[in-house]
């Protein structure tokens, strides 16, 4: 097994990368297709350089190596041709199975999870952010621990470290346990903070409206161009992890405020899931959602369900939605406008961030759902 050191990227950061080999197999899924370009952009957003994606179809994983035994040779002849010193699949792989194709292998291998938390670790830039991220690795590589974890005391030094009777492994084990201990304490005093914070708001009676919506649908653009804020926005995958919260005026006098938060995806790791809980706490508690979708998507209504699994596991499900189809721009005859319901709410709306297109609807839209005479409503 390879040591794997807390917040350490799996992926080589210099300037010549090196080359990794994909493999994404296929169980009779329906969504076989877009499964694999969401796999290719994730691993792309990472900088790696893509040697070669190996596909296959089985009924079943195999139970040791995930792939059947003629797969994984196919992919040793991938990693020795092209020298590559990484494999990622797109699946979850149990903790022996990782271990077994990386002794087959003589080579790192990677799963799914493990892929998105390294993407996590290089998006996240708040305190509390990086306290996140880096408690879910721990939390995720707990389980497959096999050496190499002392560096976490490294500062208290080794001698003395070892308990009575402890064997190398337990020591390890005991090591990380204080770290995830450590890290959630430290957590629970930010999350604190936040919720200070939040319920202060409330008390304010302004209501929070939170962005949502699968990742790279243009969520930080959109915010950007509602509330003047200067939030990092970028055309790749998880481009914002930490959430952002930005007071917004409305027509008249009304204020709300908007919150900017991460995108969601197929099979997000429960591990992320939970350590972002108090991220996603935004979203929770408000009074609208702006559900950010990308009208040019030909699997937009899968997309569209992904999101409200995701909304459904963190108990957001209970929030009022309206869909915004964002990006009409990239759709030709694609114009901005609004749609109602029979009692002639809003539901849904079609709009483009990055032209402006549809942005006075959508602020039309807020006005109808917040009229300053009803913001005691939303105070909780």
């Amino acid at each position: 097994m390879f040591d794997r050191p807390d917040s350490q990227s799996a992926f080589d950061e210099s300037d010549d990368k090196e080359a990794v080999v994909l493999v994404h197999l296929n169980f009779n899924d329906p969504d076989y297709d877009e499964s694999q370009q969401e796999f290719r952009e994730l691993v792309g957003s990472t900088g790696a350089r893509i040697a070669t994606i190996i596909q296959g179809k089985r009924q079943r994983p195999d139970p040791k190596y995930f792939a059947g035994t003629g797969k994984v040779e196919e992919v040793a002849e991938h990693v020795n041709a092209s020298h590559a010193a990484l494999v990622i699949f797109n699946h979850e792989l149990s903790p022996s199975q990782e271990r077994n194709l990386e002794h087959k292998l003589q080579c790192r291998v990677l799963g799914r999870t493990g892929l998105i938390l390294d993407i996590f670790a290089r998006r996240a830039r708040s305190h509390e952010g990086k306290l996140q991220v880096e408690l879910a690795q721990l939390q995720h590589l707990s389980t497959r621990l096999v050496r190499g974890w002392t560096h976490l005391e490294r500062q208290k030094g080794g001698i003395g470290l070892r308990g009575p009777g402890e064997t190398q492994l337990e020591t390890d084990r005991r090591l990380l346990g204080q770290r995830i201990k450590s890290l959630k304490k430290r957590l629970s005093k930010v999350q604190s903070q936040r919720e200070q914070g939040r319920r202060s708001r409330q008390r304010g009676g302004v209501p929070v409206v939170s962005l949502v919506g699968y990742t790279n649908m243009g969520k930080s653009t959109l915010f950007n161009r509602i509330t003047s804020a200067e939030v990092y926005a970028d055309n790749r995958l998880f481009a914002t992890l930490d959430p952002t919260l930005r007071r917004m005026k409305l027509q008249d006098t009304s204020m709300l405020i908007m919150a900017d938060t991460v995108g969601f995806i197929r099979d997000l790791p429960h591990d992320l899931v939970e350590s972002f809980s108090s991220t996603l706490d935004e979203t929770r508690d408000a009074a609208l959602l702006l559900h950010v979708v990308d009208a040019g998507a030909g699997d937009r209504d899968d997309l569209i369900h992904h999101v409200n699994d995701v909304l459904s596991q963190i108990q957001a499900d209970a929030v009022p939605q309206l869909i915004v189809y964002n990006k009409i721009d990239t759709v030709e005859g694609m114009k901005p406008r609004i749609e109602r319901d029979e009692e002639g709410a809003a539901i849904r709306i079609w709009l483009s961030a990055k032209t402006g297109e549809g942005l006075n609807l959508l602020r039309e839209v807020l006005q109808e759902y917040f009229p300053d005479n009803e913001l005691e409503n939303y105070i909780h």
